[in-house]
């Protein structure tokens, strides 16, 4: 006879890990405690649980307790999953929230499998991801730099009007109000600090560009960054983002699958007779959704091949090739439709949507990042 399974919830904090132990029937936990979050001392509960030999599965919400309960869990050999805090099932009117009732409805809900398990990436895995999503900090950091001059500026009364803000010509007209001490003596000092900030958070992503291009030629992560930068919109940080946030992208059986993952789906209320749908979910990752919604934005022009397009495109299959020729041609049209009657940003979300699907097309016959440890979320 095999061995009886206990199923853990665990309600994981900084300081705290609240444990509910259920049997594999029954409504109520068999043990109910609140351990300290010391591994020893989580281990020598989990040796004292399973002393009969009972088989431990354990899970807990994805959080910024990040993975290293659950890897530490899977060393010691006790099964443990992390779910989707924002799938999570809830009942109206429940008003009553604290860790020891948040871990015995963990457990419970995971025992009769009502949760949405999430994919845990391997440790090599989620160091490359975090070095794509520090390139994306600072692209929000470099934003927020720009405003404090142009708005520093403003209030001084100087607004550039000769073209674009942050071209080439816009950064000489700000070094010449420093060099003809246009400024105040304290205006200038701020101006120039401000600028210094910007210039070093430039320098900072173009090094992080550089170590992004490196990782992308990883045997891991080539082939499916190869291919995708074949679409139009997708250079090598955008396919780094998809690549690494995704993974496996044939652990979903459709490419409707895939959208509602992104949160790309439309939100509905419908009763009876009346169909209503609304913005968007987003329920999903919103690295990933940002990156396609940024693709979706080429479409507003007509389709065509350029010189760097091509020369992504070049030693690629012939069919990824026409497959993203033909998206190209698709999506526009559709761009232009939606946003003839409904507007470029809600065009720019649905075009996005649609770009899932040629992606997802474009990957089915290739092995993805870490495709052999994929569970669908």
């Amino acid at each position: 006879m095999s061995s009886p399974i206990l199923y853990l919830g665990l309600d994981v904090h900084k300081d705290s890990v609240t444990v509910a132990v259920f049997a594999a029937a029954g409504s109520e936990p068999r043990l109910l405690e609140k351990l300290p979050y010391d591994l020893h001392k989580i281990r020598r509960f989990l040796q004292r649980l399973s002393r009969n030999g009972e088989q431990i599965r354990a899970c807990y919400e994805a959080s910024g307790a990040g993975y290293v309960l659950q890897r530490q869990l899977q060393q010691w050999g006790y099964h443990c999953d992390l779910c989707a805090p924002a799938l999570t099932p809830t009942r109206p009117g429940n008003r009553r929230k604290h860790d020891k009732r948040d871990a015995a409805q963990l457990g419970k809900w995971y025992r009769d499998e009502d949760l949405v398990l999430i994919r845990i990436p391997d440790e090599a895995e989620e160091r490359v991801r975090d070095v794509v999503r520090c390139r994306e900090t600072f692209q929000k950091e470099i934003l927020a730099s720009r405003h404090y001059v142009l708005k520093f500026l403003r209030r001084r009364g100087f607004v550039y009007r000769d073209g674009t803000n942050w071209s080439q010509k816009h950064f000489t007209w700000l070094r010449q109000l420093l060099s003809a001490h246009a400024l105040a003596a304290e205006d200038e000092l701020v101006l120039s600090e401000y600028l210094a900030l910007l210039e070093y958070k430039l320098q900072r992503r173009e090094e992080l560009d550089r170590r992004i291009e490196e990782l992308a030629l990883r045997p891991l992560y080539q082939p499916v960054v190869a291919r995708l930068r074949c679409f139009r919109g997708i250079d090598t940080h955008a396919a780094m983002v998809l690549a690494t946030e995704i993974g496996d992208w044939r652990r979903f059986d459709s490419p409707r699958k895939l959208m509602a993952y992104l949160g790309l789906v439309p939100t509905e209320d419908s009763s009876g007779l009346v169909h209503r749908t609304g913005s968007i979910t987003k329920a999903g990752n919103s690295h990933v959704r940002h990156v396609l919604v940024q693709a979706a934005w080429n479409c507003r022009r007509q389709p065509a091949a350029g010189t760097t397009l091509k020369a992504r495109q070049r030693g690629q299959p012939p069919q990824v090739i026409a497959h993203a020729w033909q998206a190209q041609h698709r999506l526009h049209k559709l761009f232009g439709r939606l946003a003839a009657r409904r507007g470029a940003p809600i065009a720019a979300v649905a075009v996005a949507r649609e770009l899932v699907g040629f992606l997802w097309a474009a990957l089915q016959d290739l092995e993805a990042a870490g495709s052999t440890r994929s569970q669908a979320a």
